[in-house]
């Protein structure tokens, strides 16, 4: 009976949630504000939104600040101080702080500051600990079978037991007192990024779990997307990490991608059965307000599209003593709160930063991210779509599948209309115009599309709708060559050198992934030897760093074979999920020959 009582609730999800997914088709959504001060905004804005902070993040932020101003720059990661946990209840910490000896500009003694950080606070990443992943093997059953050179398979084989070096379970202290720590409680263990990543983060987990898919371990996948699941249904949306400073944005969403990658490889039907509701929820909070709106094309056809759009307009707390030396350009609070707004909503497209989201490319106060729909973000949101309509057959409910499967060939039509440029063979941003009524779809104009070329111009191929049509592939694959991206360590990210980590010359993981495999899906036998030729490129740059450095590295110089990317507003970091996860997933499809060497040369 019981068994009866949870599936009728299940259902009763499912209807309400699909009913809301109508709402969403029937109701054309409103574009919400764009910008208080920059030059491309709607008019008529409503109240924009904003999630409140926990005062104990407020109070890590004051610690911060004066941590900067006593210790100084060098080495200086303000991240460190939002991570760190309480030994005490927070009034009792915040009085000893007051009393601390302060100068004029805010600083304390060395001596005095740091005994008030060792006695009342636990270190930044303390309060996650070591979980020992229950299906790791050191070498599991048809593991990687296609590489057969020695040397490689060794080597895939140390990235493989990575996993166990990054795993991790909240500790119990976060779960009994949630009020000492800005980490949040998860219900299974995680696996970080690595370094300074010390929380577990939405975009990364997808290729965690394709490298975690390579190495067997489908419970830790799963588990994964059961944490994510757990913020969804708390906050209304998966959160950007597991941080309370999180809390006020999301990040590419590729939680239904997860759970059709966990699918294929296990035919676990109940997952799907109990992951498709919180999806359709995720559905929904993509499509709110806030980031949906309407481009009238031109044959005066309406297209729903979405955009980045945190709610949140004071710096971001793991970074706020940087964000408030940028805003200290601009002279009033709307300004100052519309530049935090936008460095939230920046973060939250996983491209933190680039000139892809300036106004003025040589101006970092120029970001708009807001005004942007981003050729990415929908592709993750067309993919959702097809995810959900596949997922949503598989355990009966056929009627939200035809929906989800209506839904997704409506916005490869927007694809056509509002992304795609013949001339370049590749799909562009779209900026919003300049003082639209939000109310109002807005027109389409062949300027607004972003001509400058960057990687994200390549990922609708990652998705079968596009990489099925071998004409359209071979023309993109003909683009791609031609576009000054292809490097000799991989596909760079932009082709400005900006000093942005998400600019020339780095390249990352999870653009290298998405564009190999769209370009190996296709019919084109030119598409997929330009995805093997990119893959082995990327692979040996990740071979010869890790030889010289021992370890994965979050982003490479795709220029230099063997490098690891810079620039951006932290150092280089190691671990590293995703790195490690795209080099297994890579190893996997295309293998190693026996007698194929692996170095740079």
């Amino acid at each position: 009976m019981a068994l009866f009582h949870r599936h009728t609730n299940r259902e009763k999800q499912l209807l309400f949630l699909s009913s809301v997914f109508f709402l969403l088709l029937s109701l054309a959504p409103m574009a919400a504000n764009q910008s208080l001060s920059a030059p491309l905004s709607c008019s008529k804005d409503p109240p924009e939104p904003v999630i409140p902070t926990t005062p104990l993040v407020s109070f890590l932020e004051r610690v911060q600040k004066t941590a900067l101003q006593t210790y100084g720059n060098s080495n200086f990661d303000p991240k460190t101080y939002v991570d760190l946990s309480l030994k005490f209840n927070l009034s009792t910490t915040v009085e000893a702080f007051d009393k601390l000896p302060k100068t004029a500009n805010g600083s304390v003694p060395v001596k005095d500051l740091d005994g008030f950080i060792g006695k009342y606070f636990k270190g930044a990443g303390e309060d996650v600990v070591y979980a020992e992943p229950v299906d790791f093997v050191p070498e599991p059953h048809g593991f990687l079978p296609k590489v057969e050179n020695p040397e490689v398979r060794g080597w895939a084989l140390e990235v493989h037991a990575l996993w166990k070096n990054l795993s991790r379970k909240v500790s119990s202290s976060v779960h009994h007192h949630p009020e000492l720590h800005t980490l949040l409680p998860l219900p299974g263990p995680v696996m970080i990024p690595g370094s300074r990543f010390r929380e577990v983060y939405y975009w990364d987990s997808y290729w965690v779990i394709r490298g975690l898919l390579a190495s067997k371990m489908y419970e830790t996948a799963k588990a994964i997307v059961t944490n994510l699941i757990s913020l969804l249904d708390t906050y209304g949306h998966v959160l950007n990490g597991a941080r309370a400073y999180y809390t006020n944005r999301s990040q590419p969403p590729l939680l239904s991608a997860m759970v059709y990658e966990i699918y294929n490889r296990t035919g676990d039907v109940e997952f799907v059965r109990k992951s498709l509701p919180p999806l359709l929820k995720e559905y929904q909070f993509w499509n709110s307000e806030i980031h949906a709106v309407i481009i009238c094309d031109a044959k005066q056809r309406n297209h729903s599209l979405n955009r980045y759009y945190a709610m949140w307009n004071k710096p971001r707390p793991e970074s706020s003593t940087i964000d408030e030396r940028f805003a200290s350009k601009f002279l009033n609070v709307s300004e100052k709160q519309q530049f935090y707004r936008e460095l939230a909503s920046t973060a939250e497209s996983g491209w933190d930063f680039s000139t892809r989201w300036m106004m003025n490319s040589s101006e970092f106060t120029s970001l708009s991210t807001t005004t942007i729909l981003p050729v990415d973000l929908n592709i993750f949101i067309l993919r959702m779509e097809l995810d959900i309509a596949f997922l949503a057959k598989i355990v009966g409910e056929n009627t939200i599948a035809e929906d989800f499967l209506r839904a997704s060939q409506t916005r490869q039509k927007a694809f056509n209309s509002v992304f795609w440029n013949e001339n370049m063979g590749q799909w562009l941003d779209y900026w919003l115009n300049n003082g639209a009524d939000c109310e109002e779809p807005q027109t389409w104009e062949a300027k607004n599309q972003n001509r400058n070329v960057f990687a994200s111009n390549f990922v609708p191929l990652w998705i079968d709708l596009f990489n099925s049509d071998t004409p359209l592939v071979e023309k993109v694959t003909r683009s791609l060559q031609s576009s000054g991206l292809l490097c000799a360590a991989g596909i760079a990210t932009s082709l400005t050198n900006s000093g942005q980590q998400w600019d020339f010359p780095n390249g990352w993981a999870p653009l290298q992934h998405m564009i190999v495999e769209g370009l190996s899906k296709s019919g084109s036998t030119e598409a997929r030897t330009v995805a093997k030729d990119i893959a082995e490129r990327w692979i040996r740059t990740n071979y010869v760093a890790y030889k010289k450095t021992g370890a994965m590295h979050e982003k490479y110089n795709v220029e230099k074979c063997g490098e690891y990317g810079g620039g951006g507003e932290y150092i280089p970091q190691t671990g590293f999920g995703w790195s490690n996860g795209v080099v297994l997933a890579f190893l996997e499809e295309f293998g190693w020959p026996k007698d194929k060497k692996i170095d740079c040369n």
